[in-house]
């Protein structure tokens, strides 16, 4: 587990930002890196108890949220969230359906292609292997008052449109 006060002092500005005149900003952005770093390996850890790679987690994770919206998933679908080839869905389906997480059955609206649905025993896994970090996560952010929760909302709204924002220049 990464220790928050020792992650920041031993780090202090951080190599990148070391000049900040305003350690607030820099703080931001180191606490979020350790959390990033806490949650990379919360993933690893789900990864190998499920014995899984990301991207099956992936996917696992897009049928079951398709499946309880009541949208069905063709392997077009998957393939184009995932930006994967369709060869590689293929695989990955196959894999997916051969342990069980996964079904194939005829597609309710095109007779030409198959849905993917998670199974009953893909839930329960989940729900046990996430159910408790979940739970205490969900504690964390219901513990805000709603104006934090605002804050916050509205801070990681602004980062992720910072990260996704494409540079003006490229380097060769």
């Amino acid at each position: 587990m990464v220790d928050m006060e020792t992650a920041m002092s031993t780090e202090g500005a951080g190599y990148w930002y070391a000049d900040q005149e305003n350690p607030g900003g820099v703080d931001v952005l180191n606490a979020l890196r350790v959390y990033r770093a806490a949650e990379a390996e919360m993933r690893r850890r789900i990864r190998e108890s499920m014995n899984m790679n990301e991207t099956d987690l992936m996917a696992i994770r897009y049928a079951m949220r398709a499946h309880k919206a009541g949208h069905c998933i063709s392997p077009k679908d998957l393939s184009r969230m995932l930006n994967i080839s369709t060869a590689s869905t293929t695989g990955l389906i196959d894999r997916l359906v051969a342990s069980g997480h996964l079904i194939r059955r005829p597609h309710p609206t095109d007779r030409r292609s198959v849905e993917i649905v998670p199974t009953g025993s893909a839930d329960i896994e989940v729900r046990e292997t996430l159910g408790e970090m979940h739970q205490r996560m969900m504690e964390v952010a219901e513990s805000l008052s709603p104006e934090e929760a605002l804050h916050v909302t509205r801070f990681l709204q602004r980062m992720t449109s910072a990260i996704e924002k494409q540079d003006t220049h490229h380097h060769a």
